[in-house]
């Protein structure tokens, strides 16, 4: 493996493997296949690069996404290395001097989506060039079960069909074991080696809150942590995009809409200012995110409850990806749980299939109402053991009160049942609140015994309905308006034979910062102007070579010349980060700006404190 560390030192300027790193590459270069599993900002990359290197021929990888190419093959370039891709964007002559390129030998990764690289042109290229490796990036997207399913995965096994002495791996950061075995199966990588690590991120925040008007939540959560960073906001449809986005603009943040309604170019704009420009919110439907490498998302939000665990775990993934503390930030209503059974509801899919997609739903919303340490539900859905509570989510920080329900709910459940099963969530609350509406008095329902019976609030019994749909007594029925069913699973309850359990209402609390990781690097008050005026530098390099900042230099690298501040380019050269390309590129001027930043220059003024 001498040859590999040489190259991750050389081309981009790290001393070590991370995670499984070592032995991916290894198994690759050796010629064979491979099925990787790692989290979001794990380095899944470098596991194909290095090999596509090192062996003879060029790397060949599957990316669902032909708009974040470009930004791919500007990041290798950064580190001296030939990479090119074949889509759409590129005029004929363009497409054609690539496949010159390709011939001689010239590249060493090529960047195609699955539908090109199954198309008769494309095969017929390949079999002209020699190929060192097929890499299949976001294989998760070969599920039926995800939401990310492009049915051209499926048919990549003719790239083994036709070229089976080329190695392949296949990676993805989400996938629970129902995936991995898809991927193997349809992929015909049944004889490929597992790399698994572990799905934590130990260095995001997860929380969950419940209630109304989630938007002016977000916007205290945005100012109390993040009123500069950048970060992501996830909602379900292409109004709610809009208007957020909208709403978050008018107070005075660069938010942009991004969803599928969107015209190609307004998409590849705003997706564009998200990747190089600072402190931009890109607000969002699932269209968005799969692919993004931008290392400084410092949050992701959802404004709506996603449909499985794997697209939270996935959207949450994108937040953090440099290793610094990183905010996962949910609202969730009443409202999500039944529009999500009313979508599950009209599938035209068969009923084995939603079977597995109400299986989903279900742990999300246990995700959601359970009292214990999040990260630990979390890994453990996908089959990983947290021994510990984590202690940095909401409900290590603030361990959420519970009370009897069992009476409350038995109220509630009865109210239903009186009112003829027939009605919405908000007149059987007005029935138990005893409030005389026109509609209640005109069916005569204040006549009922649970009318006006319980002495909980509007909020308090929405959380408690809340909690029974959630937690299957009671579902709503699309075909009559969203009235209340009960389920069989009421029996035990109204009979008095169980103990129900529920979490309170939470009123409004105070936002909880993420707790400082290992990964986190404070900067030194004296180092912030250097820092800034590293970061102003990059700006700068960036708009002129138009990729994004973190192309040119991480974050992670400008406070790691901060806080060594060396003074020659062999003491630049032990920076993490920078590689003999970077080096070459920009390594005089880093020394130049370093040099006019030292730290005496910052004034010591404690002497004329106050005692």
């Amino acid at each position: 493996m001498s040859h590999a560390l040489d190259v991750l030192r050389s081309r981009f300027g790290y001393d070590e493997f991370r995670f499984q790193q070592q032995q991916i590459i290894d198994n690759l270069i050796e010629g064979r296949d491979a099925l990787v599993l790692m989290p979001t900002g794990g380095g899944k990359s470098l596991c194909y690069q290095i090999p596509a290197i090192l062996r003879e021929g060029v790397g060949i990888v599957i990316s669902p996404l032909i708009a974040l190419m470009q930004d791919q093959v500007d990041a290798l370039a950064q580190n001296g290395l030939s990479a090119a891709f074949l889509n759409s964007t590129q005029t004929q002559e363009q497409q054609q001097d690539v496949r010159r390129r390709l011939r001689n030998n010239d590249i060493d990764l090529l960047y195609v989506a699955p539908e090109r690289a199954l198309g008769d042109d494309f095969l017929q290229l390949l079999a002209e060039c020699r190929i060192a490796l097929f890499a299949i990036d976001e294989a998760h997207c070969v599920s039926q079960w995800g939401h990310d399913f492009r049915p051209d995965y499926r048919k990549l096994t003719r790239l083994h069909e036709q070229f089976p002495g080329v190695p392949r791996i296949a990676l993805t950061a989400t996938a629970d074991q129902r995936t991995l075995g898809e991927i193997e199966q349809q992929l015909q990588l049944q004889d490929a080696q597992r790399f698994v690590h572990s799905f934590d991120r130990p260095n995001i925040f997860y929380r969950v809150t419940q209630g109304d008007n989630n938007r002016q939540r977000l916007w205290s959560f945005i100012q109390a942590n993040h009123a500069t960073d950048a970060g992501i906001v996830y909602c379900l449809s292409r109004k709610k995009v809009e208007e957020t986005a909208k709403w978050l603009s008018d107070k005075g943040r660069l938010a942009l809409p991004y969803h599928a309604g969107l015209d190609k170019h307004t998409r590849a704009e705003h997706q564009r200012m998200f990747l190089q420009q600072e402190g931009v919110i890109i607000v969002a439907t699932i269209a968005f995110g799969m692919g993004i490498d931008k290392p400084d998302v410092r949050f992701v939000a959802h404004l709506n409850l996603p449909k499985n665990l794997e697209s939270y775990y996935q959207e949450t993934g994108r937040a953090g990806r440099d290793g610094e503390p990183a905010n996962a930030w949910m609202a969730y209503g009443l409202q999500d749980i039944i529009m999500l059974r009313q979508m599950m509801a009209q599938s035209d899919a068969d009923e084995q299939f939603k079977r597995v997609l109400q299986h989903k739903m279900e742990a999300m919303l246990g995700f959601c109402e359970q009292t214990g340490c999040r990260r630990q539900t979390l890994l453990a859905y996908f089959g990983e053991i947290l021994p510990e509570p984590c202690g940095n989510c909401d409900n290590c920080v603030e361990p959420p009160q519970t009370w009897d329900a069992t009476e409350a709910a038995q109220m509630a459940l009865s109210c239903v049942y009186r009112t003829g099963q027939r009605f919405g969530v908000n007149y059987v609350i007005d029935v138990l609140m005893g409030n005389t509406r026109d509609r209640i008095l005109q069916n005569q329902h204040d006549q009922l015994s649970t009318f006006g019976i319980g002495d909980l609030d509007q909020n308090e019994w929405r959380s408690l309905f809340r909690q029974l749909i959630a937690l299957g007594y009671l579902y709503a029925d699309i075909d009559n308006y969203g009235a209340l069913r009960m389920t069989r699973e009421c029996k035990q309850l109204l009979n008095g034979s169980m103990q129900l359990l529920l979490r309170k209402f939470e009123k409004p609390i105070r936002t909880v910062k993420p707790a400082a990781t290992k990964a986190s690097r404070e900067l030194r008050a004296a180092d912030t102007p250097l820092f800034e005026a590293l970061r102003l530098h990059r700006k700068q390099l960036a708009q002129e070579q138009g990729v994004p900042p973190y192309v040119i230099l991480h974050d992670k690298t400008l406070a790691a010349i901060c806080e060594h501040r060396p003074d020659s380019v062999e003491a630049l050269s032990l920076i993490p980060g920078i590689g003999e390309r970077k080096l070459e590129l920009y390594g005089d001027d880093l020394i130049r700006i370093t040099l006019e930043h030292p730290v005496e220059d910052i004034a010591d003024h404690s002497d004329s404190l106050p005692a």
